[in-house]
């Protein structure tokens, strides 16, 4: 398998492994560090927490979410999001953050895991056809679109969140 999924099953297994990797991470630190900025955000010269990188990627399953079933139903999709261009992917990561300020290191796992168990629910009732065979979007199939929004992010978080480990000392 190449680093980019080519079909079906390698999108749900590139989800289905860097979740578990990731989560595993996440269950390995202490509640009393989950709000400790000291990872690098997405705007430059910025900190953020593990909390706010979970809400990160809730973030984005749930606008991969929003973006078919919008789709499906024949309506206008504002890609990335309505109020953000493609340039102000670091804003909208912000607004994510600020999304789920007040939610508790559980609570966002707990989530993070719902989502993305949406997200392969999703993946696994598409045809192969439509997640690989025609652009979805742009000239991005919606498979690609997915990984661009799943597990990449999740693999660039997990860097930055073991990195975090490292320097808190957490094994």
């Amino acid at each position: 398998m190449t680093s980019v999924p080519q079909n079906k099953n390698e999108l749900i297994n590139a989800i289905t492994l860097a979740y578990s990797k990731l989560i595993e991470d996440y269950h390995s630190i202490p509640v009393e560090l989950s709000r400790t900025h000291g990872i690098e955000g997405n705007v430059k010269d910025t900190t953020i927490s593990v909390c706010d990188t979970l809400a990160y990627l809730i973030g984005w399953g749930k606008l991969v979410l929003k973006w078919h079933s919008s789709k499906s139903q024949g309506k206008h999709v504002d890609f990335p999001e309505t109020g953000y261009k493609w340039n102000q992917l670091g804003l909208l990561a912000q607004s994510f953050q600020h999304d789920y300020k007040d939610w508790d290191y559980q609570s966002l796992q707990r989530e993070f895991a719902r989502v993305t168990q949406e997200i392969l629910v999703l993946v696994k009732s598409i045809d192969e056809q439509a997640l690989y065979g025609v652009p979805w979007y742009d000239k991005w199939t919606l498979g690609r679109m997915i990984q661009f929004n799943t597990s990449s992010p999740m693999k660039n978080v997990r860097t930055k969140v073991r990195r975090f480990k490292k320097t808190q000392g957490i094994k």
